[in-house]
């Protein structure tokens, strides 16, 4: 019956002149022609469509078939699979590609999450034999197509594991092998362009295009991926995308260096601040610069003259970007690119004048983020590690004003004692022989020591809060008087330590008595509590702790709190009081 029908609209529109087809006819045609190939009759169907008398019909109304026709030829039937693979060779060669072009790609874009890479795959081969149809007017053509097909590429799960990428669970692995076939043939163009003139316009629109293509992989799929060791995965398709996108960028004119330097050096004579922006994102180039320095991606095509300094200049603003995000993959790779840049900078070398620049302020910012917040263990202990590496990597000078911005900006406590063991370790190595430096001596040191020897609300600070900063503090002080004589007092300490106990001491020992008192007759009262209840394993209640509620627990958990508390008073009490022993001992007259 559909045969038959497609059968007489073909024969009638043979008499139609000029092509004037009703869309009455294109509906008839369509409607017959997916019932035939739908119903296995795609041999007949193949046999109407090459008839010489049918060319015009074809010409005008064959694109329309390819819907059916691309989902038959999903379906992978043995019996169909020759004759429908022959009616789209067909429809390549005689519909107008323009149509063909709006056609495919509506193919690509209609395909559900599961369908994607068998879509993506099957249609890139028809895709780029029309592109080519289109000769010299194909750029924008290229670009669409390119943009459609990566939009969905990005859409498919990112192999995590090594088998993962072996086995191509996801199909992204094969897509992106076949996204390197299908640019060939444009990039090669480009590529002898580029050859016979090395003054070729960088708004050369098909350039642009494989340039927006090349920044878009970049972004999606390729900042989503933890490329795997050659030694881990011997043969990567991943890893291959991404060389062969590094390598395409420099063979269409891109010269990597350029690339990383663009934020730091002059920008390039682009018109337009926005469409710079948008030519080239810093999410495409921050994952450019990872594989370059932490995969080692495209080494042979970038050179080793930069110096490290240099580098770890250019990077820092794509650290600061990967950092300041929370998806674990970019602070994965943000941490990754972070040590990698610093490894190959010497210690003691960068110069105090880079914290003027605002990402060696604010990439630390984000760091102690990551070190503080991120939910994941792992990176914490990364950022950790990244953050300590960093402050060993700066001069002196440049250690002095790291410490003490991180001081005044900080606000976590954990960080500040980091930052003040660190001091000390500086301290420790300035008092050695031969090491004495303006910086951590002196004049120098006493206005930091002020910014260490401090409660920020006085006796009412919270003192478990500010544990870790307060018992760095005083080790630092205990360690300072022990090792530095006060005949010597090369650090200053005996000079100011008058004020540090006025400042610091004194209300500290305050502010411990009020805690420990507190918490004495909160425990006091919850035990007498506890004895007066007739089932204390099964009531629950609410303690109330320097204004903050504890949440409901059993008395026996909020006893174990208080007490916790108390111990946590005592380790700063040991402290605090052996300093004070060392302070009556000096002011002792001798007998």
């Amino acid at each position: 019956m559909a045969l038959e029908q497609l059968s007489d609209v073909v024969q009638r529109c043979q008499a139609i002149k000029d092509e004037s087809f009703s869309p009455e006819d294109y509906d008839l045609f369509l409607g017959a022609g997916r019932t035939c190939i739908e119903q296995g009759d795609s041999a007949q169907v193949l046999s109407i469509l090459v008839d010489e008398k049918n060319k015009n019909i074809v010409r005008c109304m064959g694109w329309n078939l390819l819907g059916p026709l691309v989902q038959m030829l999903l379906k992978k039937e043995d019996k169909n699979l020759p004759h429908c693979h022959a009616i789209l060779s067909h429809l390549l060669e005689v519909c107008s590609p323009k149509e063909l072009l709006v056609g495919l790609l509506e193919q690509v874009e209609e395909a559900d999450s599961a369908s994607i890479a068998e879509m993506v795959t099957l249609l890139l081969k028809p895709l780029q034999t029309v592109l080519l149809r289109l000769g010299v007017k194909k750029a924008s053509s290229v670009g669409m197509a390119l943009s459609t097909l990566l939009s969905q590429v990005a859409r498919l799960p990112v192999p995590v594991t090594k088998e993962q990428e072996e086995d191509d669970v996801f199909g992204l692995c094969r897509c992106c092998t076949a996204l390197l076939k299908f640019v060939k043939p444009f990039v090669e163009e480009i590529k002898e362009v580029v050859k016979d003139n090395n003054r070729m316009s960088k708004d050369n629109e098909l350039r642009v295009e494989l340039l927006k293509f090349c920044m878009k992989s970049l972004s999606e799929p390729l900042l989503e991926v933890q490329l795997k060791d050659p030694d881990t995965l011997q043969k990567s398709p991943l890893r291959d995308f991404a060389t062969e996108i590094l390598i395409i960028l420099s063979n269409i004119g891109e010269s990597l260096p350029d690339l990383l330097s663009r934020n730091v050096l002059k920008r390039r004579e682009v018109p337009g601040f926005l469409e710079e922006e948008v030519r080239y994102p810093k999410e495409s180039l921050a994952c450019m610069c990872h594989l370059l320095f932490v995969d080692h991606i495209a080494v042979d095509i970038f050179p080793a003259v930069l110096s490290p300094i240099f580098v770890l200049q250019c990077n820092m603003e794509y650290i600061e970007l990967l950092l300041s995000r929370t998806e674990v993959s970019r602070l994965q790779k943000g941490l990754e690119l972070y040590e990698k840049s610093l490894v190959r900078v010497e210690d003691n070398s960068l110069p105090v004048d880079l914290l003027e620049l605002k990402t060696f302020f604010s990439v630390p910012q984000n760091l102690v983020k990551v070190m503080t917040l991120c939910p994941d263990q792992t990176l914490r202990s990364k950022g950790l590690k990244v953050f300590q590496l960093s402050i060993d990597k700066f001069t002196t000078e440049a250690k002095y004003k790291f410490f003490r911005g991180m001081l005044n900006t900080s606000h976590h406590a954990g960080v500040e004692g980091y930052i003040i063991k660190n001091i000390k370790n500086q301290i420790d190595f300035s008092l050695k022989p031969c090491n004495g430096n303006d910086w951590f001596l002196g004049k120098h040191l006493l206005p930091l020591l002020r910014l260490v020897m401090c409660l920020p609300h006085g006796p009412e600070t919270d003192l478990l809060q500010n544990l870790d900063r307060i018992m760095e503090s005083l080790n630092l002080l205990r360690y300072m008087l022990i090792r530095d004589k006060e005949w010597e007092n090369e650090t200053g300490i005996w000079t100011e330590l008058y004020k540090i106990e006025d400042n610091y001491l004194k209300p500290l020992r305050t502010g411990l008595n009020m805690s420990k008192a507190h918490y004495e007759a909160e425990l006091k009262s919850m035990k007498e509590k506890k004895l007066s209840s007739k089932d204390s394993k099964a009531s629950v209640c609410t303690v109330t702790v320097d204004n903050e509620k504890l949440p409901n627990m059993t008395p026996e958990m909020q006893i174990q709190v208080l007490q916790s508390a108390l111990f946590t008073f005592d380790l700063i009490e040991s402290v605090l009081a052996r300093i004070e022993e060392i302070i009556e001992a000096k002011e002792r007259p001798l007998s």
